[in-house]
């Protein structure tokens, strides 16, 4: 099977995580794509193909007789979607020979807009895949478990030599916790990438430095009529928060390695408010000057409506992992030369965001990030091309090709 085909029937199988849900998995209806997989797998001959009951699927291919010295390299794509537009069914359409103009839904009225995704353009005369325009596509990620399971299926029926390939598809990527769980000791990689998002040829190994900010501040809530010199409104204690943090500093403001603050959620009234940001930046040094911004506002706000007025919890989510890249470059070298073989130019740029790689790079596994060919994810103008993801599937042969014929230290 090509990775479209395989595309085309695991969007299918709905897969949105909980953020509600303190479970893992955050959401049951993984466990049905987990065990379509593993039977897959077993298919296909990975004979030792099987998901735990975290919902985590792992599977080995066994080096080529004589390769069992080269590095285990290790290749992993998330189950999950989010959770937004996936109320109703998913129902993916194949545009062929695509004009390169606007594209009009077949649903809901929305319009592909080469305005909003100048790269439509450079797609002209391909296969475009898109939903019906009223839900996600689910191309993040099962674009990846897709391309990782065709690459597998060459594998098993070619002559390649090769190392000792391990395979792994994770729950709740994109609810943070794809790694919570991720049994790294027994993955047993060397080495490994994410295929995860982005156009074909795109590699990625910096991303944000993360953390997640809450103000909660109690107010003194008494009659409006007599409340000089007492009430203290938590709302507005909020939205003077708010406009504390630098207006040119936020996600809509900001591109490449440029950090942010992004409020995620406020609510709350006179008695008591909570704002939620997410702070992002790919600088150590620039990200804990953010955090002390933070932490410096809430002292000015207990010191000028007294203290326990305001508090203040930041939590860590992921640090960049290039400080655990860098020391294993070959990884983004070897990327670089698998595109190049396959006449992809390579394009090397930094993640706003963070991946299961980011984490698991810290957890001892270096796991750097790969492109599946796809666009404008996590909502209903999600794109892919049936020929970019024939390119990645290409590239991941590459790689296994290119650390099939390295040997171990």
């Amino acid at each position: 099977m090509r990775a479209y085909e395989r595309l085309l029937e695991y969007v299918k199988v709905k897969t949105p995580s909980s953020e509600e849900n303190m479970e893992t998995p955050s959401s049951s209806c993984q466990f049905e794509l987990a065990e379509r997989l593993v039977g897959e797998m077993k298919e296909l001959g990975i004979e030792d193909a099987a998901v735990d009951g975290k919902c985590y699927v792992y599977g080995t291919i066994p080096a080529t007789e004589g390769y069992e010295n080269s590095p285990s390299l290790g290749f992993i794509a998330h189950m999950d979607t989010v959770s937004e537009f996936t109320e109703n069914p998913i129902h993916p359409v194949l545009h062929e020979n695509y004009d390169g103009q606007n594209l009009v839904f077949d649903e809901g009225g929305r319009v592909l807009d080469t305005v909003l995704f100048p790269h439509l353009k450079n797609l002209k005369g391909r296969t475009l895949i898109t939903s019906d325009g009223t839900t996600i596509l689910g191309a993040d990620d099962k674009a990846g478990i897709a391309e990782i399971m065709t690459m597998a299926e060459y594998v098993l029926r070619s002559d390649v030599p090769h190392g000792k390939i391990c395979l792994a598809f994770t729950p709740d990527e994109e609810i943070g916790r794809g790694a919570d769980h991720f049994d790294v000791e027994g993955f047993a990689a060397d080495f490994a990438y994410t295929v995860d998002g982005g156009a074909e040829g795109e590699i990625e190994y910096e991303n944000f430095n993360a953390c997640e900010a809450v103000f909660k501040i109690q107010g003194v809530n008494v009659h409006p009529g007599s409340a000089k010199g007492i009430m203290v409104n938590a709302g507005a204690v909020g939205c003077e928060i708010q406009m504390m943090l630098p207006v040119e500093e936020t996600p809509e403001q900001t591109e490449g390695y440029e950090g942010f603050y992004h409020l995620i959620k406020i609510n709350g009234s006179c008695e008591r408010a909570e704002l939620v940001y997410i702070v992002r930046d790919h600088d150590a040094d620039k990200f804990a000057q953010k955090q002390q911004k933070l932490k410096e506002i809430a002292d000015v706000m207990n010191q000028k409506y007294g203290e326990g007025t305001v508090d203040l919890q930041i939590k860590e989510q992921y640090r960049n992992m290039a400080e655990k890249i860098r020391p294993c470059y070959h990884l983004i070298e070897n990327a670089k030369k698998a595109c190049e073989n396959v006449g992809i130019v390579p394009k090397i740029q930094p993640i706003r965001g963070g991946t299961d790689g980011a984490r698991l790079s810290f957890m001892g596994l270096p796991c750097p990030n790969l492109g599946t060919g796809g666009y404008a994810f996590h909502g209903p103008y999600e794109h892919i091309t049936v020929e970019g993801m024939d390119k990645s599937v290409e590239i991941l042969m590459e790689l296994v090709k290119i650390y099939g014929i390295i040997k171990k230290e």
